[in-house]
């Protein structure tokens, strides 16, 4: 019976040093290497993350310059001041150049240029013939036999083109573009011609 009961004391004292050693162990123990361990990888992120903004902002292209609108297109002219008393303009396509013009013994309005059918060249004509048509005031119209461009202003180039639909009015005349020719009436007698590339009339 003796015997018994000091096992009994040696067993108890025995665990109650087990159960005291598991205690002070457990409260001495370190954090968890995994906790230590979370931290690192958020400060790492947040580093890398501000990076990519910074670089995208410096990379961004300049604004394209703006778009400036085309200059507006000139209209053909459609009056004009008379140059020493003369109207002189061309046909809308340039093939023809016109004038309404006062001489010293008569007042005439004529176009120059290729037209067809010309009638036969008169014998007392002896330079170029049929390059053209006029209409004077004593009398109808009629071909033209002249040695060059009689109906200009004298600049380097044609004078400006008298648009399809407008008129110009003056020294007794009346000369019209329209879309089959130029057309220039006296006034008074009601004579006159039409003259285009292909067709021409005279009365």
């Amino acid at each position: 019976m003796g015997t018994f009961r000091a096992w009994l004391v040696v067993i108890g004292a025995g665990t109650a040093l087990v159960l005291t050693g598991c205690s002070s162990e457990s409260a001495a123990q370190p954090p968890s290497p995994a906790s230590a361990t979370t931290l690192a990888p958020t400060t790492t992120t947040a580093t890398t993350t501000s990076a990519p903004a910074t670089t995208t902002e410096e990379a961004l292209p300049p604004p394209p310059p703006p778009v400036e609108p085309p200059p507006p297109t000139a209209e053909p002219q459609t009056t004009y001041a008379p140059i020493g008393g003369a109207y002189y303009f061309s046909s809308p396509d340039g093939l023809f150049q016109c004038g309404i013009v006062p001489l010293s013994t008569r007042t005439e309005a004529g176009c120059q240029g290729t037209t067809t059918p010309v009638p036969p060249k008169p014998e007392d004509c002896m330079i170029n013939w049929g390059n053209g048509i006029r209409v004077t005031n004593d009398g109808p119209a009629a071909f033209m036999c002249s040695g060059g461009v009689v109906y200009t202003s004298g600049g380097d180039t044609i004078d400006p083109p008298l648009a399809v639909g407008a008129t110009i009015a003056g020294n007794g005349f009346t000369c019209t573009s329209a879309e089959n020719g130029i057309s220039c009436v006296d006034d008074a007698t009601g004579h006159g011609f039409r003259i285009a590339p292909d067709s021409n009339e005279v009365y």
